[in-house]
């Protein structure tokens, strides 16, 4: 059986690895993807999903829908320093890739969650457009299975010592999210920057095929250096590997709380001891993961895709 997913990003170099391996994979369902401003400006993170939908030829089977241009309160800061001014240097896409469809990202969410039974929620960028969902259409709520988001860290993060990216960017959208009642497997930097993409993984790529080319030729233009000589981390890469061996990971279930102001705002608090929320739990924390089964499945997923 497939699962049926919806992914909402903000490509973003590792969005758009993450986008070919759920797109590619025969056991997900991709109903939807919709785009919000995170790592560029969402008209940029819109267009770079479509380049990817149209790249594969899937244009007429996974409708794209554009979605908030600015968090809820917080003030917008970008990660072109890390992506690129596009969002997604490295390879050609040319021109010819269509447009999103004429609804709100809110709106086709809406309209394709309620379509199906049950579906997964797979936000690998900021969560504005989930918080705004969930606020005015409270009932998809029950038609979510679950929601796998890459974000956050218990451990440390990557705007500052406390904060990491997606969540910074709009922590009180976080907040929402993760107090909404769905359940939550929270993928963040804990394990992301353990399953680094190596440098032998990379250059296998490039002369694989095209999606190996253009793989190579995106994630060589990636700064995103947090990973020193060993590899380039692929955060977003990692939401679809969990949902096709969720074995490979060490998680722990816990009360997450979010930090929506001052010096730490962004940063993601787990009641690690559990002794703060009665015993109470709001999200299943990825803590460890088999970085060398990850490198091997990135690329032979690769090598499978024409």
């Amino acid at each position: 059986m497939t699962t049926k997913i919806i992914m909402d990003t903000d490509p973003g170099i590792d969005d758009a690895a993450a986008m070919t391996m759920a797109i590619n994979s025969p056991e997900l369902d991709v109903k939807l993807i919709t785009a919000v401003a995170g790592n560029v400006t969402v008209d940029k993170t819109t267009a770079n999903v479509l380049k990817i939908v149209h790249f594969f030829g899937k244009d007429k089977e996974i409708p794209v829908a554009e979605g908030a241009k600015a968090p809820l309160i917080k003030h917008f800061e970008d990660a072109a320093r890390i992506h690129g001014e596009s969002g997604m240097e490295g390879y050609d896409f040319g021109t010819d890739y269509g447009k999103p469809i004429n609804k709100t990202a809110v709106e086709a969410l809406h309209d394709a969650i309620m379509a199906e039974d049950s579906v997964v929620l797979v936000p690998t960028g900021s969560y504005t457009n989930i918080a705004l969902l969930f606020k005015e259409y409270p009932e998809v709520k029950s038609h979510i299975s679950k929601i796998v988001a890459m974000g956050g860290s218990i451990s440390g993060g990557n705007m500052t010592s406390a904060a990491e990216f997606n969540v910074f960017t709009d922590p009180h959208a976080a907040e929402i999210m993760y107090k909404s009642g769905v359940p939550i497997v929270t993928v963040g930097l804990d394990v992301t920057l353990k399953a680094l993409l190596t440098n032998d993984s990379l250059n296998k790529l490039k002369d694989m095929n095209e999606t190996g080319k253009m793989l190579y030729g995106l994630i060589s233009h990636y700064n995103d250096m947090s990973g020193g000589a060993n590899g380039r981390p692929m955060h977003d890469v990692n939401t679809i590997f969990y949902l096709l061996h969720p074995e490979a990971f060490t998680t722990k279930k816990m009360w997450i709380d979010i930090q929506t102001d001052g010096p730490a705002i962004g940063c993601m608090v787990g009641d690690i001891r559990g002794a703060y929320h009665d015993g109470k739990t709001n999200a299943e924390v990825c803590v460890d993961i088999d970085a060398d089964f990850f490198n091997k499945w990135f690329v032979d997923q690769v090598s499978k895709m024409k």
